[in-house]
């Protein structure tokens, strides 16, 4: 369920994690000034060596330096030190559209979204993505719609909004570009309304180059997702090992068990060992799913008590 409104004139930030932006940092944060004039804009500066910070402090930006190294560590320090009502974090690569934003907003301001996602994958130019980018983000979109029961379209998009109540409940563990998996899964987990609208992507300027990583990259938020998924969806998880395996058992036994039936000896019996290894395997797999889902389940429960606890005691 939506969060209600947070008031009738809720404080805006604008949150801009950079690495080694020099080149767009500047345009990127005039461009959301002149979008949104009362709002405050942040520039989490990620160790650069080159002037990104001083062209975001020229540009009207409030600079603040994260030492650890990773989009990760950046996105858990803003959802720490921001305070303002309503977050609306985007990349300081200038390959989002600033005029977008008022449409990322309004799900938000109406309290119909707790956080909101702009999908690019409608509109981008043939060099705005590297090879396989596409591919990869549509089967992640596909394991979790199908785990969450969501419609996700663009699960690594950098351009979202959140209110500050979704913000808190996300404990954030990524320590890079798997970031924005983990708080697209964390949002579903808890219950979150999150809603995507479409904003065009664009190209990197010339000079300006991309620090994702294909290969290695892809593989850690393939970990992450399956981490996640043994956190927050273990009966999913350890359900589907079950069924693997036990149809691994099935398919083994039928040779062993007809052999037995019928000669009363069984001479395939490295079949009848993996079967049997298989079954127990998937017997233990399943008895573990759901006694970790049933611990998941009074977490979440006692989660949700301590934040209406703590709502309660801050409206009060």
């Amino acid at each position: 369920m939506a969060s209600p409104p947070p008031s009738q004139n809720p404080s805006i930030a604008v949150v801009i994690p950079c690495y080694q932006e020099e080149k767009t940092i500047g345009q990127v944060v005039r461009d959301f000034r002149a979008q949104l004039p009362t709002a405050a804009v942040y520039v989490f500066d990620n160790n650069c060596t080159d002037r990104t910070a001083e062209f975001a402090r020229a540009a009207g930006a409030t600079v603040i330096r994260e030492k650890k190294q990773g989009k990760g560590y950046v996105v858990a320090t803003m959802f720490e030190v921001v305070r303002e009502d309503i977050m609306v974090m985007v990349d300081g690569d200038g390959t989002y559209d600033a005029t977008a934003v008022h449409r990322l907003l309004a799900p938000v301001l109406a309290g119909d979204a707790d956080m909101t996602v702009a999908a690019r994958l409608q509109q981008y130019s043939d060099k705005s993505f590297r090879k396989f980018h596409v591919a990869g983000n549509q089967l992640v979109c596909w394991i979790i719609n199908k785990i969450f029961g969501a419609r996700i379209s663009d699960i690594f998009s950098g351009y979202r909004a959140f209110t500050r109540d979704c913000a808190l409940t996300i404990p954030i563990t990524s320590r890079g570009f798997d970031v924005e998996t983990e708080l697209t899964v964390q949002s579903l987990y808890r219950g979150a309304v999150v809603r995507e609208i479409e904003a065009p992507y664009g190209e990197r300027p010339s000079g300006s180059f991309s620090k994702l990583r294909t290969i290695p990259d892809g593989i850690r938020v393939l970990l992450r997702l399956f981490l996640l998924l043994r956190a927050y969806k273990p009966l999913t998880l350890f359900g589907t090992l079950f069924m693997v395996l036990f149809l691994t058992s099935i398919g083994t036994g039928i040779l062993p068990f007809s052999e037995l039936v019928l000669h009363r000896y069984v001479a395939s019996r490295a079949c009848a060992i993996v079967s049997i290894a298989s079954g127990l395997l998937a017997f233990m797999s399943l008895s573990l799913g759901l006694v970790l889902s049933s611990v998941n389940q009074r977490l979440l429960e006692l989660e949700r008590v301590v934040i209406k606890r703590i709502q309660s005691t801050r409206s009060s």
